[in-house]
């Protein structure tokens, strides 16, 4: 059984991330601010080489393998952003990689990891489907696995943007954190209630994929027929064991949003802070949206988990959203001018 990584394992992940990435910035949203009452910050983490947080856990990872490891290569599942993680990590230190995705992928990340130099295999409809190809593959080829969240070495990796969250705002109150897997608001709950025990962490997912938020609350593993989520960053149909332990200990809550609440705050993120966010990395501002009147007064992180975001989408999801938006506005301006 994987032992959950320790405050220590971060502060030791953090020499090994710093080596190869800079901070990423966490700045106010004076807009957002003022939609939702409190004192927003964003965690930038769309603005890695890969384009998302996961990129921290693959190098801490990949530099922690022993030469015996390195030398068949590593293999792992991903919907996206853990895979390119991995390939670029194993780019970085010379490593063969095998990335297992499902069949209609994001096209955008399928790139990435291609140009990183990993080999892309598609198999399944989900990413349930290529997870159990890529344990079979790597016992069949002899290949170090890499799972995508009972791994403490991904875990205290990229709980280093926990640590600079808390370093640079430590008056933060709440930290809202996007679940997949989960290795992100683990990371981030091991580091706030270490530094801040009183710092709220809160977790959100797709209501079309609650596996974990079930888990979370059922206190055992649930898992569910699908995860029908445009968000492909929380697609998961099942929580697993480590993350799940360190939640059920550290992490005070976790909401649901809903696709139209993600595609809102993917465009109010453009309109508001002019950056792109994917649909897991706009979810964190999605649920502020949602516990806006929890939020009032507070001085909250919401973290922006990644920005691959394939052009056609966004496209689309202005054209479903916008016209809502304006909807909003015009009748807010209405109600403004009669009083």
């Amino acid at each position: 059984m994987f032992q959950p990584p320790t405050f220590a394992d971060v502060l030791r992940a953090r020499r090994i991330v710093s080596r190869y990435l800079p901070r990423t910035p966490l700045l106010p949203s004076l807009s957002l601010s003022k939609v939702l009452g409190c004192q927003l910050y964003l965690k930038f983490e769309n603005h890695q080489p890969i384009g998302a947080f996961k990129v921290r856990g693959g190098l801490n990872l990949v530099a922690s393998l022993e030469t015996g490891e390195r030398t068949g290569g590593v293999i792992t599942a991903s919907t996206g952003n853990h895979g390119q993680s991995i390939a670029y990590a194993a780019r970085t230190f010379g490593v063969r990689a095998v990335i297992v995705m499902p069949e209609e992928s994001n096209p955008d990340k399928v790139e990435s990891m291609a140009n990183l130099g990993a080999e892309i295999v598609f198999f399944g409809q989900d990413f349930e489907d290529a997870r159990l190809k890529a344990e079979q593959v790597a016992r069949d080829q002899r290949m170090h696995y890499v799972h995508p969240a009972n791994e403490p070495l991904l875990i205290a990796g990229v709980g280093t943007y926990g640590l600079e969250i808390v370093e640079d705002l430590p008056e933060v109150q709440t930290i809202i954190v996007p679940i997949g897997a989960g290795s992100g608001i683990c990371g981030t709950s091991i580091v706030a209630k270490s530094i801040h025990p009183q710092i709220r962490v809160i977790g959100v997912q797709a209501e079309k994929a609650p596996s974990v938020y079930l888990s979370w609350r059922e206190q055992r593993v649930v898992d569910t027929p699908s995860c029908d989520t445009f968000a492909e960053g929380l697609a998961t149909r099942t929580a697993f064991e480590l993350p799940l332990r360190i939640m059920r200990e550290l992490v005070d809550d976790i909401v649901l949003v809903s696709e139209d609440e993600m595609k809102q705050a993917i465009v109010l993120l453009l309109e508001k802070a002019h950056t792109i966010a994917e649909g897991a990395g706009a979810a964190s501002t999605a649920a502020a949206m949602k516990l806006k009147d929890s939020l009032q007064g507070q001085t909250v992180a919401c973290v922006l988990s990644g920005g691959n975001l394939p052009l056609s989408t966004l496209q689309r999801i202005i054209a479903e959203t916008r016209p809502a938006l304006i909807e909003t506005s015009a009748a807010n301006a209405f109600a403004k001018a009669d009083t």
